[in-house]
């Protein structure tokens, strides 16, 4: 794997230290059921946490066929089994329908929310009230740059600009001199933080260009387009898996020789990385997102812990995946948790 690029290994380490204190308070992982656990005194029973019966709402902006989404839900769901937690997952792209989600949880009187902040002023007043009702609240995926200032307890993510500060520095060692970076969601701060990053160390010229992520015919059409205007583009980045399989089929069309490089995995992914269809890509390790939001609000529910101390970002990437590791990676997307 790329080390290139690994600045903050103190806050990474943290990663680890929290997955380690979960590991040591509730024993192995297990996948199984859902019965209430007694509520003894007891830490762990069979595997699993014999704490309270905990239910956790994690609210994000996924968008329909957006496969990033499964990956974190995963994590979530196999924190929610080791703990558990009843976990309650809803999302909707549009921010205002994802704050009357956060609404709902809150009238339901959930014990813990965590939430993707695409869109963070859309959902300033929803956590407020969240905050109010008492009900702890952590942040994932998108929102490192404001999730201290809405007032959430911990944030678990990556960096987005430094994120695509060293994809730019990437696409300079591949000698590329004209990128075009796609965004599937105009407004979601994060998409727009990784193309501006990419933008600040590229040295050659990179253009944004939106599509409508929610429709994958339109996606490849708009692309294709773009390739056959413009044939000095040499590489297409896209900010996500499903876009950058699309843009293959894209490039193939408009006859060009650009190349491929996107942000995030799925087990799809991996394969066109390993046949040379895609470059590379940015693992931010989604999987590891959801399991630790959930598991962070057990943790502060029976132990009062605060990843990060509360005021530090525990990040989960980036991390470079191209044809030098992904085989190492390709193992674990295949069972859906890379």
């Amino acid at each position: 794997m790329d080390r290139t690029f690994h600045p903050r290994t103190r806050r990474i380490a943290l990663v680890a230290t929290a997955a380690a204190s979960a590991l040591l308070i509730a024993g192995c992982s297990s996948s199984s059921g859902g019965k209430k656990a007694e509520e003894s005194g007891a830490a762990v029973s069979a595997g699993k946490a014999g704490t309270p019966r905990m239910t956790v709402a994690l609210v994000t902006h996924q968008a329909p066929g957006d496969t990033f989404w499964d990956i974190v839900r995963k994590g979530a769901e196999a924190a929610a089994a080791k703990d558990n937690v009843k976990l309650v997952y809803s999302a909707d792209p549009n921010a205002g329908n994802q704050a009357n989600l956060v609404q709902n949880a809150i009238d339901q009187k959930v014990d813990g929310i965590a939430l993707t902040l695409a869109k963070p002023d859309a959902m300033k007043d929803v956590i407020s009230k969240a905050t109010s009702a008492k009900i702890p609240v952590v942040g994932l995926n998108s929102g490192v740059s404001d999730w201290q200032k809405l007032g959430l307890m911990e944030f678990f993510g990556q960096d987005e600009t430094v994120a695509g500060e060293a994809l730019g520095k990437k696409l300079n060692s591949e000698g590329a001199k004209k990128a075009v970076c796609v965004i599937q969601e105009q407004g979601n701060i994060g998409l727009t933080q990784r193309c501006d990053g990419v933008k600040k160390t590229f040295s050659g010229t990179t253009e944004t260009l939106y599509v409508n992520g929610t429709d994958m015919p339109s996606v490849k059409s708009t692309i294709t387009a773009k390739l056959k205007q413009d044939s000095a583009i040499d590489y297409v980045v896209t900010l996500g898996a499903p876009y950058a399989l699309t843009a293959v089929q894209s490039v193939s069309d408009a006859g060009s020789k650009a190349k491929i490089a996107t942000f995030d995995l799925n087990k799809d992914l991996t394969g066109a990385i390993s046949k040379g269809t895609i470059q590379f890509a940015v693992d931010q390790q989604p999987y590891l997102q959801g399991y630790l939001a959930v598991d962070s609000l057990w943790l502060y529910k029976t132990n009062g812990n605060y990843s990060g101390g509360g005021e530090q970002p525990i990040l989960t990437g980036p991390a470079f995946v191209d044809k030098s590791n992904v085989d190492a990676v390709a193992q674990f997307a295949a069972k859906g948790t890379r």
